[in-house]
């Protein structure tokens, strides 16, 4: 039995080596239409427990800062203390859906999405993205890096 105890640990070990935890997930993502970067330092909540926290309890985004939702085709914003940008994506990463300047206490859907981006409030403007377009995801580079 303890062989087979090892077998699973060097098992998980190799996986755990392959995927790095979702919290330290970072993501650039550029408007490929646009040729505009919406977020240097994107997060991932790809967790029910991540999906369900959202960007509650924060005082607001970090400049580049935002956090995609995956899966997730509608968002609230009760509690929160800031208004943000909703980007809605399909599964190819083409926006589906934008809304802008979304405040506290306000629901948003788009039941043909896949996920979404929560932004900045004046990302959308700032970067004329809008319905149609397709975003890249890329590896955000580290501040060792930069």
């Amino acid at each position: 039995m303890n062989a087979w105890r090892e077998i699973v640990q060097q098992f998980r070990g190799r996986i755990a080596q392959r995927k790095p935890p979702p919290s330290a997930q970072r993501l650039k993502v550029t408007n490929l239409t646009r040729n505009t970067v919406l977020a240097t330092s994107m997060e991932v909540a790809d967790t029910s427990a991540q999906r369900s926290k959202g960007l509650l309890g924060r005082n607001g985004l970090a400049p580049g800062g935002g956090l995609w939702i995956i899966p997730c085709e509608s968002v609230h914003t009760f509690f929160m203390r800031f208004p943000i940008d909703l980007v809605y994506l399909d599964r190819k990463n083409r926006i589906r859906k934008v809304r802008s300047e979304v405040g506290p206490w306000r629901i948003s859907a788009c039941l043909s999405a896949h996920s979404v981006l929560e932004l900045s409030a004046g990302v959308i403007r700032a970067t004329q993205s809008q319905r149609g377009d397709m975003l890249e995801f890329s590896p955000a580079p580290s501040s060792a890096d930069e």
